[in-house]
């Protein structure tokens, strides 16, 4: 299968949608992007590697991270995002310690807060990309939107199928176990943690 190399084009986040955030990658020999819903945690960190001017007072999990992979010789050379499964994306980080390689699952918005503090490359696979990406110009329908736009409306539409607007004190047990299962397969835990919360609370 082909790997393609991607950049970090930038972070978008919904206008209607609070704590709803994609980071773009952007094809490094072509036009096609990549959108990944991430949390407002990792959009931060994120942010944090790509504006280098900016430099927090204590470091951030990946920059603690970096700091404990350079005290022991572990040098993050790539990542690839090798799997979408349910609009969910699995990545690896290639690591090397004494000439020796690992593979480590990750996160994907995890690998590329460490990729960029390692200026480590990233990659993906064409398939997913023919599968997950846009181009700058994406049809809807019967017209055309700016990519702008349609990161708009990816971000918005991808936060509803999460959203917690709803009382969960109204819903059965059932469905917040299911609704659980997707938060947690989604990697949203800070979501799935209120939901298991109630159930808790169901419990006691």
């Amino acid at each position: 299968m082909k790997l393609i190399q991607m950049t970090v084009k930038g972070i978008s986040y919904s206008e209607t949608q609070t704590s709803a955030y994609a980071l773009i990658l952007s094809e490094s020999e072509g036009d096609r992007k990549l959108p990944v819903i991430i949390g407002g945690f990792e959009a931060q960190s994120i942010a944090i590697a790509l504006e280098q001017e900016v430099k927090p007072s204590r470091p951030l999990t990946h920059d603690l991270f970096k700091s404990f992979g350079e005290r022991f010789e572990i040098v993050v050379k790539q990542v690839i995002i090798h799997k979408l499964v349910d609009g969910i994306f699995y990545a690896s980080l290639i690591c090397e310690r004494d000439k020796i390689e690992e593979i480590i699952d990750s996160r994907t918005s995890d690998a590329i807060a460490l990729a960029l503090r390692y200026n480590a490359p990233i990659y993906t696979y064409d398939s997913i990309l023919k599968k997950a990406g846009f181009t700058a110009a994406v049809s809807s329908g019967e017209k055309k939107l700016s990519e702008d736009n349609w990161i708009q409306n990816f971000v918005t539409e991808q936060s509803k199928k999460t959203n917690l607007n709803e009382d969960l004190t109204e819903l059965s047990v059932k469905k917040l176990k299911d609704l659980l299962s997707t938060l947690v397969l989604q990697e949203n835990y800070e979501k799935a943690a209120r939901v298991r919360d109630e159930l808790s609370k169901r419990k006691s």
